[in-house]
C-alpha cells in the first residue's frame, strides 16, 4: 500500500495539520492502492500564505529566468516519465501504453509548448508610438488556485502550473482526490527543478473541502478550474464574494458532423476518438450526426468498430481501453445507457453491465446507440464514458442546428470533402474549437470552450495570458 499523506508547502513535504485519510482506489480491481490525506482549512491557509509570501520575489524574477526554470522542469519530467506513467495508470485506469504515450506525453508536450511560447511573448511593449512613454505591461495576477481533474491528470496540471509559473504567479495545486499520485510525482519534479520555496504548493483535498477553501480564500487572486459544468458553477458562486478571476474549462457534448462526401475512415475515426480514454474526455465527439444518405452504413461501421475495441486492465500492454475511474462514474454511465434504451434509442453495440468475462473493476462495454433524437437524455447529457449516440440529418443547415443544440460548446467536429462547406462549418459551429477531417489544430493551439463549456483558454500564449493582468502606463522612459 502506497502512503502519501504529506503536502508540499513552502518548498518542503509537511505532515497535514488538519488532514483526514482517504483511500485511492485502483479502478482495474476496485482495491485500495494508496492512502493520502485530504487537507483542512489550516493546510489550505498554510499553502496560500506560502504562495503569498513568495509572490513579490517571483514576480520580480526576470522572465528569462522563469523560462529557464521551466526548462529544468522539462528535464526532471523526462527523467521520471516512467514513474509518472505508472502513477497515472494505477490511479485512474489508463492502460499503461497509453499512460506512457498520451497521458504522460501530454505533460511534456505542454511544458515544451509554454517554453516556446514564452520566448516569443511580449510581456512589455510600446502601446502607441505616437504617444511618448505609452506602454503596456503584462503582469502576473498573483496567487492562483489550480484545481485539476482525474481524467487527464498531467495534461491539466501542466497546462495550469507551467503557464502560471512562467507568467510570474505563485500557486496552490489541488489535484483530484481520485488521481493524486501523479501530482505528487509532479511536485517532486518541481522540487527537483529548483523552483523557489512557495512558488508551487500542493494540498490534496476534495472539492467540498480544499476546493471551496481555495475558491473563497481572500488571499487567492484567481481560480483556474477544470472539471464538470456543475462544479464550475459552484466555484464561480464561491469566488464571487471576493471578485477573484475564475477561469473554467468544463464539460462538453461534442458533435461530429459526417456528410455524405466524407472520407471512408471518418466514421471509424470518430468512434475511436469517442472511446479513447474510456470515453473520459470533455472534448470527445459523443454525438455522431450523419447525413441520411450514408446513415445506415455509418451505423453499421460504428457498431463494428465498437465491437472490435478490447477492454482490459490498465496494467496490461496493448491498445485496449481500461476501466472508468470509480464506482460513481460506473453507476452513472450504466444508468444513462439504460435510459437510452428506455427512451427508445436503438442499441447496436455494447449495453449495460461489464464486458463478458469481467466481474470486478469499473469496466464499461463500448456502446453505440442509433436512431437517437435530439430530445433524448443521452443526446443532451455528458455521459463521460465510452458511449456514442448517432443521429441523422438531411441538409447542412439542419446538421448545424442539431450540432449547436446543446448547452455546451467545447469541441465540434466535421467530416466533408467539400472545402467550401468545411469553411462554412468552421464559422457556423458554436464551439471554442472546431476540428475538420481529423486534422490537428496545431502545436500550442488554444484549448477552451464557450457557453457552459467554460470561459478560459489553455495552451501556448493564450494559456500564459490567462494568468496575466494588463497594465497601461503613460510617461514611461525605457532604460531610465
Amino acid at each position: 500500500m502506497i502512503e502519501k499523506r504529506q503536502f508540499y508547502i513552502n518548498g518542503a513535504w509537511l505532515d497535514p495539520v488538519a488532514g483526514t485519510d482517504h483511500e485511492v482506489i485502483n479502478p482495474s480491481n476496485e482495491e485500495a492502492c494508496a492512502i493520502i490525506s485530504l487537507g483542512g482549512q489550516a493546510d489550505t491557509d498554510a499553502a496560500v500564505a506560502a504562495a503569498k509570501a513568495a509572490f513579490p520575489a517571483w514576480m520580480a524574477t526576470p522572465v528569462a529566468d522563469r523560462i529557464a526554470m521551466a526548462e529544468k522542469l522539462m528535464a526532471a519530467y523526462d527523467a521520471r516519465a516512467e514513474d509518472m506513467a505508472q502513477a497515472i495508470s494505477l490511479e485512474m485506469g489508463a492502460p499503461i501504453d497509453m499512460a506512457r504515450s498520451d497521458q504522460t506525453g501530454a505533460g511534456s508536450y505542454h511544458i515544451g509548448g509554454f517554453i516556446n511560447a514564452a520566448k516569443e511573448f511580449q510581456f512589455d511593449h510600446v502601446h502607441d508610438p505616437n504617444t511618448p512613454g505609452s506602454m503596456i505591461f503584462h503582469e502576473p495576477i498573483g496567487v492562483v488556485a489550480l484545481i485539476t481533474p482525474w481524467n487527464w491528470p498531467m495534461n491539466q496540471v501542466t497546462l495550469k502550473v507551467v503557464a502560471a509559473a512562467i507568467a510570474g504567479c505563485t500557486m496552490v495545486l489541488k489535484p483530484s482526490e481520485e488521481s493524486p499520485l501523479s501530482s505528487i510525482v509532479f511536485a517532486e519534479m518541481m522540487d527537483a527543478a529548483g523552483f523557489p520555496a512557495g512558488v508551487f504548493n500542493l494540498v490534496n483535498g476534495d472539492g467540498v473541502g480544499v476546493g471551496t477553501q481555495l475558491s473563497t480564500h481572500e488571499d487567492v487572486d484567481m481560480v483556474s478550474f477544470t472539471g464538470s459544468s456543475r462544479a464550475g458553477k459552484l466555484i464561480s458562486k464561491a469566488a464571487a464574494d471576493t471578485l477573484k478571476r475564475v477561469s473554467l474549462e468544463l464539460g462538453g457534448k461534442g458533435a461530429n458532423l459526417i456528410f455524405d462526401d466524407a472520407d471512408e475512415k471518418a466514421v471509424k475515426r470518430g468512434v475511436l476518438h469517442c472511446m479513447n480514454n474510456s470515453g473520459q474526455s470533455c472534448n470527445a465527439p459523443t454525438r455522431m450526426i450523419v447525413q441520411r444518405g450514408v446513415y445506415d452504413q455509418a451505423v453499421e461501421t460504428a457498431a463494428e468498430v465498437a465491437n472490435s475495441i478490447k477492454v482490459g486492465p490498465a496494467s496490461e500492454s496493448g491498445r485496449h481501453i481500461g476501466p472508468v475511474v470509480n464506482a460513481v462514474q460506473f453507476g452513472k454511465i450504466q444508468d444513462l445507457i439504460q435510459t437510452g434504451i428506455d427512451e427508445g434509442a436503438r442499441l447496436v453495440a455494447g449495453g449495460t453491465g461489464r464486458p463478458e468475462g469481467m466481474n470486478r473493476g469499473f469496466y464499461v462495454r463500448p456502446t453505440v446507440f442509433a436512431d437517437v433524437t435530439p430530445d433524448m437524455t443521452i443526446a443532451r447529457e455528458e455521459i463521460f464514458g465510452p458511449v456514442l449516440s448517432i443521429m441523422a440529418f438531411d441538409t447542412e443547415e439542419e446538421g448545424i442546428a442539431m450540432a449547436n443544440d446543446t448547452v455546451y460548446g467545447l469541441t465540434n467536429y466535421a467530416q466533408t470533402g467539400d472545402p467550401s462547406r468545411a469553411n462554412r462549418l468552421a464559422r457556423a459551429l458554436r464551439a471554442g474549437m472546431v476540428e475538420i477531417n481529423g486534422q490537428s489544430r496545431g502545436a500550442a493551439a488554444p484549448f477552451g470552450g464557450m457557453k457552459q463549456s467554460g470561459n478560459g483558454r489553455e495552451g501556448g500564449k493564450w494559456g500564459i495570458e490567462d494568468f496575466l493582468e494588463v497594465k497601461s502606463v503613460s510617461g514611461y522612459t525605457p532604460g531610465a
